[in-house]
């Protein structure tokens, strides 16, 4: 009796619990159909009206239109994104907490001994979106006029030149460092808070060359305050086409950019960052979009997550040789 009474209820608890969890993953299933059902959070750990920010915007905006819901950037800026960057780690993985990051997420693990995140473990990609290109830069009262002189100039003169940057270990001090370690040349290091006062102190002398993404420095170019010696991408930009590239002149293969893209966080479910990638991927290719970034500097890319993430993980090796060579910390 005793034993029937246990089957029975067996029985009951199994009919109560098991339709319970073969509803889950159609629910969850559901609940991705629906996705997005309310604004995106796209957080930018850099910054209002900063490059990052500008070619972030222009993303967004078509990106709302295509997933029919507003794509709202929230700039969380600070210790070279990592601010912004641990927002997302710790957000929930349901796809309205979006990290719009730059090539500065994979500089960090080199440049600090302790983060509060994990690049790999805690953040799954969803797709590289623009390279804005760097461009090697003098005083326009430099005596000098094309990337060759420059290096002449450089090794007469060794350790009386300053470098700015936007920052110890940003992209725009560590490319100067590997265009000097190329060419067995020496100069000062001058880190700034930001590209803005770097350029600023370019142009009225203070330092005497840069290496800066172009969308930063074309109004001071354009003004003749400074004078643009090479590019670092592989081909020369639409923006500046009479500049050669370091790697047609002077360093053959060279190529350097501050590159974007957007990840989530990890457990994000896989549909989730396909309705994303897609969205990205359409965003990029619509003419308005191309043009606004063409306007800044900024060249769009687009891929899948898979090849995000495995160019993320190339970048990651690529700058800690590079950062390890420099010298540069950040704690």
């Amino acid at each position: 009796m005793k034993a029937k009474t246990f089957i029975t209820t067996l029985a009951v608890a199994a009919a109560t619990v098991l339709p319970a969890l073969l509803a889950q993953p159609a629910a969850a299933a559901d609940a991705d159909a629906a996705y997005p059902a309310r604004p995106i959070r796209l957080v930018v750990p850099f910054p209002p009206g900063g490059p990052t920010d500008l070619v972030s915007r222009v993303i967004a905006r078509r990106m709302s239109d295509e997933l029919g819901q507003p794509v709202l950037v929230d700039n969380r800026p600070g210790a070279n994104g990592n601010i912004g960057a641990e927002i997302v780690a710790k957000a929930p993985a349901d796809g309205y907490t979006v990290l719009y990051n730059t090539s500065s997420i994979a500089l960090s693990p080199a440049l600090y001994r302790k983060l509060s995140y994990d690049v790999k473990r805690d953040f799954a990609p969803v797709a590289l979106t623009a390279m804005v290109p760097l461009v090697l830069e003098v005083n326009a009262q430099l005596p000098v006029h094309d990337v060759k002189a420059f290096i002449q100039y450089l090794k007469a003169n060794p350790d009386k030149l300053t470098y700015g940057s936007a920052g110890n270990g940003n992209v725009t001090h560590l490319a100067a460092f590997m265009f000097l370690q190329a060419q067995g040349l020496s100069a000062v290091h001058a880190p700034y808070k930001g590209s803005a006062p770097a350029l600023t102190d370019l142009a009225s002398g203070q330092v005497q060359f840069m290496a800066d993404t172009i969308n930063s420095s074309l109004p001071f170019i354009r003004d003749k305050r400074m004078r643009a010696l090479a590019v670092t991408s592989t081909s020369r930009s639409a923006q500046l086409p009479d500049v050669p590239t370091l790697a047609e002149t002077v360093q053959p293969g060279f190529e350097v950019g501050a590159w974007q893209g957007m990840m989530v966080p990890a457990k994000t479910p896989p549909e989730i960052v396909r309705k994303l990638n897609a969205a990205v991927m359409k965003a990029l290719a619509h003419p308005d979009t191309r043009a606004s970034l063409a306007a800044q500097g900024a060249e769009p890319r687009g891929s899948t997550p898979e090849a995000y993430g495995t160019y993320l993980g190339a970048e990651m090796t690529r700058w800690r040789k590079v950062v390890k060579d420099s010298g540069a910390t950040l704690d």
